[in-house]
């Protein structure tokens, strides 16, 4: 099966990607065979629980898989190329200039022995071959951009210095130094009060536009991937759920577990004629154990719909309508 994506004209194509970590209890199986695919402008919306295999799946993209794991299988296709055949000579060229990150945690994705203008100043003297003035002056741009006042003042503080919010803001300055055409962006609000979340998110999209980029937002909250997201593909423990446009997964789920993630976003329109409050309904369980993961479909353990064709049938993702793709044999 091809990478999904709508057009023909895909920036980036990730098929069949396969990420295990070899550990002394056993292989973890954190992605197995997952397909995706981003066309240009576009913001896909990774989306799952903790342990789904998202943020490795977005760490696969950089080859920066942490130990002992490590990418087995599968394609990595970025404007053509195979970024999994290349050499680490060859990444590093790629990571910040052609491709970069917002990590989840700004406090650990900045160096706190270093100043926020040595820290992107490097970026730019790496990549781009600027004098330090030059860096600086570009550096001091982003950060007045990304609505940090006083930039030239910011670029002899240090990490420990700014506010989480702050922090964030420079990473984003950060990934964007280099005006690359795809940016990963891990849960970038999280550990973020609900006023900056909204901040950030705005300031996400209206950067996205400004730099013509392309962005994959991963993320466990269905309410950031509404707001954000063109289209949305839906991972549970390493495997692929459902891809399609936002608004196909909001109005029309077909996965069981797709289903019960939009069962337990609070609905702020959502009210009750009697006056009574309600509990939002949980999924029963927890993501399995990827070492020895269940037979046949992944989610089936918790699925209020799976019999035992589903415990013995792996569903592979087929496509409902044009753009739509459903991995279980139930939705048909």
């Amino acid at each position: 099966m091809t990478a999904i994506a709508p057009h023909n004209d895909q920036l980036l194509a990730v098929k069949k990607l396969r990420v295990h970590f070899f550990t002394g209890a056993g292989v973890v199986q954190a992605v197995d065979g997952v397909d995706f695919a981003v066309s240009p402008r576009e913001t896909l919306g990774l989306v799952g629980e903790s342990g789904s295999g998202k943020t490795i799946s977005s760490l696969a993209l950089l080859r920066l898989i942490p130990r002992p794991g490590k990418i087995i299988g599968g394609e990595i296709i970025f404007k053509h190329e195979d970024l999994i055949a290349k050499r680490e000579e060859e990444m590093i060229k790629i990571r910040g200039k052609n491709i970069a990150m917002i990590f989840q945690n700004p406090a650990y994705s900045l160096n706190p022995i270093y100043s926020i203008g040595d820290q992107l100043g490097e970026i730019l003297t790496w990549h781009e071959k600027l004098s330090r003035q030059a860096a600086n002056e570009r550096v001091a741009e982003l950060l007045q951009l990304v609505g940090i006042t006083d930039p030239f003042s910011r670029l002899r503080q240090f990490p420990h210095e700014l506010s989480g919010g702050m922090k964030q803001r420079v990473c984003i300055a950060r990934a964007l130094l280099c005006s690359p055409p795809l940016v990963l962006a891990d849960e970038p609000t999280t550990n973020l009060d609900v006023t900056i979340q909204a901040q950030i998110l705005d300031l996400l999209q209206e950067l996205k536009e400004r730099f013509h980029m392309s962005m994959i937002l991963v993320t466990h909250d269905m309410g950031v991937v509404a707001r954000m997201a063109d289209r949305i593909t839906v991972m549970y423990a390493g495997r692929i759920c459902e891809t399609a446009t936002a608004r196909t997964i909001f109005e029309n789920p077909r996965h069981p577990y797709t289903q019960a993630l939009l069962a337990t976003m609070p609905r702020v329109d959502h009210s009750y004629s009697d006056g009574k409050t309600r509990r939002l309904p949980v999924i029963p369980g927890r993501i399995p154990n990827l070492i020895e993961p269940p037979s046949g479909c992944r989610f089936h353990p918790r699925c209020p719909a799976s019999d035992d064709e589903c415990a013995r049938i792996l569903p592979e993702l087929l496509s409902l309508e044009e753009g739509h793709w459903v991995s279980c044999i139930k939705a048909g």
